[in-house]
């Protein structure tokens, strides 16, 4: 049953959301603009080496919207339907690939945002984006930071989404939370990111872009 997800309107006065990474306590907004300000580069499904690299291919533009609670800092992430074709019953930030209607990897992740889970993109906040991650399937995935302001109650695309949910601000971003397992893949062993959350394991190109966002913050705050 979708639950709501209380939000602070811009304006509202509050104290801003606060996490404790190790690093001195600060707001989430202000959190995330200075990771922006920071560097990783890009990243791959490929950076631990193991499955070969495919030689010079055309990527496909995607973009995967990081969307965080305005209130308390909590990212939105789903539970893809374990009836689909490509990746099952994976963790996933909402976005896809980029539509001829889309003007940039930000629109199609607010497009696949709103069509996913019903977010409202006059109710987000988009902060920027960071540098695109090559998945092995072929895409050059944007992931776009932003911020959810208001009230939003989650309501999964029937066929497309088993569940919505959130993770805690601080354990997205504290590195300490991610660890790297790997497994057999096209006959090659596959090393990859992940950082479980309860029964949730994200893992993959999902925790790899979140693993770079929380090197960022980590980098940022203790500078």
């Amino acid at each position: 049953m979708p639950r709501a997800i209380p939000c602070r309107k811009p304006g509202s006065g509050k104290a801003g959301p606060r996490f404790d990474g190790g690093h001195p306590m600060t707001g989430v907004r202000e959190t995330l603009m200075r990771a922006l300000s920071g560097s990783t580069g890009p990243s791959s499904d490929f950076d631990f080496g193991g499955a070969p690299v495919p030689g010079e291919v055309a990527l496909r533009p995607a973009g995967v919207l990081a969307a965080f609670d305005a209130a308390d800092g909590r990212l939105l992430l789903t539970k893809r339907a374990s009836s689909l074709r490509h990746h099952p019953g994976q963790i996933a930030l909402p976005g896809g690939k980029v539509d001829p209607g889309d003007a940039d990897e930000t629109a199609a992740a607010l497009r696949e945002a709103h069509e996913e889970v019903g977010l409202d993109p006059a109710r987000v906040e988009v902060l920027g984006t960071m540098p695109p991650h090559r998945t092995v399937t072929g895409f050059a995935m944007t992931p776009v930071l932003a911020l959810i302001h208001g009230p939003f109650t989650p309501i999964p695309e029937a066929g497309e989404v088993e569940e919505v949910f959130t993770v805690p601000f601080a354990h997205v971003a504290d590195p300490a939370n991610y660890h790297i397992e790997g497994r057999i893949w096209r006959g090659a062993r596959r090393d990859y990111y992940v950082a479980p959350y309860g029964p949730y394991y994200i893992w993959g190109a999902t925790a790899r872009v979140l693993h770079s966002l929380a090197t960022r913050i980590s980098t940022r705050l203790s500078a």
